[in-house]
């Protein structure tokens, strides 16, 4: 059952690679995400079902990442088609086919308990979402596609010597060399601690830049930036969270070979940097779609805080990441709508989107107060477990550094936001005549529905995957 996880997204992304019709063919996205969601349903419910040998295997992170992903492609999927029925003079082919893949390695991702085979799948997430990012066929969307297959690669390549090195730190463990997960974690306490330590660091850079966390990020601004909203949302609710799954792998690794301090200081001092770099970036920005680029490089750095401290933390971490993924689809999705109504992302042009697109401006007002961790929303939730965690477990620095960061993006980003949705559009400012449809809002409505209920209550099943996750890693619940 698992492989049909991977290959019914695949499939229905050949068919979406023959069909002729430019107006039909975005209908094969909900088409595949609906009968993916139900799958993903029973294979969660069906413990016989979630394994097929030794390379795959879905576990308690697995799961969540997967849930995550499937859950943000659903909403998407159904948005895709309205947004395509705007974009009529542009074949949508490879746009379609190639979302399909995605969520075809993405769930490769999810199971892949092989270290080579996950390299593997996430190197297909950069091919399969590249071509996303040069839809509108510009100057700057090429360039940035370009920029973002470079980074990546050379991130990527990075990843794979030290999948090597972790592989060659097996050599003297009497075992044989491995790279299945189970295999290091049964052999992790005589693996060798320098090359671990290699491993470690350039599975963190690679990984990292696949992420967008600083100083690896530069990708990030371009992509997010020049990419539709529904791409945008793909890539910082789906893509980092895969990433973020293949490195926790790592971190599992470097636990049970008793390197958990040294693993610590790194991350620590990685996330921290990330969530500095994001508020000083984020500050004065004009364009409004870059922000939530640099929102999104200050959300992988919370994510390395939180596995910094482990213990505690863990639970708020692994939370973090379903909210995060929510919101982002909330953020870039509305955000979609109002550079489609504008034809422009400088906030020197898009003012006063409250009149122009009142349900759009609403979600995004209320999409970056639940990103910045304002309650009643979600991310406040994970956010206050996290620092809980680092409290519990007497990183007073970090928890204060962790604040002011926080509170510096909340004032930056918030300057980007007021100043979209605030007063009058000038004279100046197109109009294309974009108003909020059916298939364009009600998506963002149901995702901005599911972030607020997640800041009020956490559905059972959900909290119990949530404690096994942590669990699973180290962590408490």
């Amino acid at each position: 059952m698992v492989l049909a996880l991977i290959l019914f997204p695949i499939f229905m992304a050949g068919l979406a690679a023959l069909a002729p019709s430019n107006r039909w063919r975005p209908w094969l996205l909900p088409a595949a995400a609906v009968p993916q969601g139900a799958l993903v349903a029973l294979v969660l419910v069906r413990p016989e079902l979630q394994t097929y040998g030794d390379w795959l295997l879905l576990d308690p992170p697995g799961k969540l990442i997967l849930v995550v992903v499937s859950v943000l492609f659903l909403f998407c999927s159904f948005y895709a088609v309205g947004y395509l029925r705007y974009r009529r003079e542009r074949s949508n082919r490879v746009f379609v086919a190639c979302l399909l893949v995605f969520l075809g390695v993405m769930s490769l991702v999810t199971l892949a308990h092989h270290l080579g085979l996950m390299w593997v799948a996430i190197e297909a997430t950069t091919l399969s979402t590249a071509p996303l990012i040069y839809f509108n066929h510009s100057k700057r969307s090429i360039e940035a596609t370009w920029k973002y297959l470079v980074v990546g690669s050379v991130g990527i390549a990075l990843a794979l010597l030290g999948t090597f090195f972790l592989a060659y730190s097996s050599i003297g463990s009497g075992s044989g060399v491995t790279l299945t997960l189970e295999g290091l974690l049964r052999v992790a306490p005589k693996l060798s601690k320098p090359w671990l330590h290699a491993a470690f660091i350039l599975l963190l850079v690679g990984y990292g830049t696949k992420m967008g966390l600083a100083p690896m990020h530069t990708w990030k601004p371009d992509a997010y930036g020049e990419a539709s909203g529904v791409v945008g949302a793909i890539f910082a609710g789906g893509v980092t969270s895969c990433a973020f799954l293949a490195f926790l792998r790592i971190y599992q690794i470097s636990l049970a070979a008793g390197e958990a301090v040294f693993a610590s200081r790194l991350l620590l001092f990685m996330g921290l940097f990330s969530m500095a770099v994001a508020g000083l970036f984020v500050a004065g920005q004009r364009d409004f779609k870059r922000s939530l680029a640099y929102s999104s490089v200050e959300q992988m750095g919370i994510l390395m805080v939180g596995l910094g401290i482990g213990g505690p933390a863990l639970y708020g971490t692994m939370f973090h990441v379903f909210t995060n993924g929510v919101t982002k689809g909330v953020l870039f999705l509305s955000a979609g709508n109002i550079h489609r109504a504008y034809a422009s992302k400088s906030t020197e042009q898009v003012r006063g989107a409250m009149r122009r697109l009142p349900l759009s401006a609403t979600l995004f007002v209320a999409g970056f107060l639940a990103i910045t961790g304002s309650p009643p929303f979600g991310p406040f939730v994970s956010e206050f477990a996290i620092l809980n965690g680092a409290f519990d477990s007497r990183h007073y620095a970090a928890a204060a550094l962790f604040l002011l960061f926080v509170l510096v993006v909340f004032v930056g980003m918030g300057r980007t936001v007021l100043r979209v949705v605030q007063g009058r559009a000038s004279s100046e400012a197109a109009d294309s005549g974009y108003r909020d449809g059916p298939l364009t809002a009600a998506p963002v409505v149901g995702l901005m529905l599911l972030v607020v209920l997640l800041g009020l209550y956490i559905p059972v099943p959900l909290g119990s995957l949530l404690r096994e996750a942590a669990a699973y890693l180290g962590g408490q619940a």
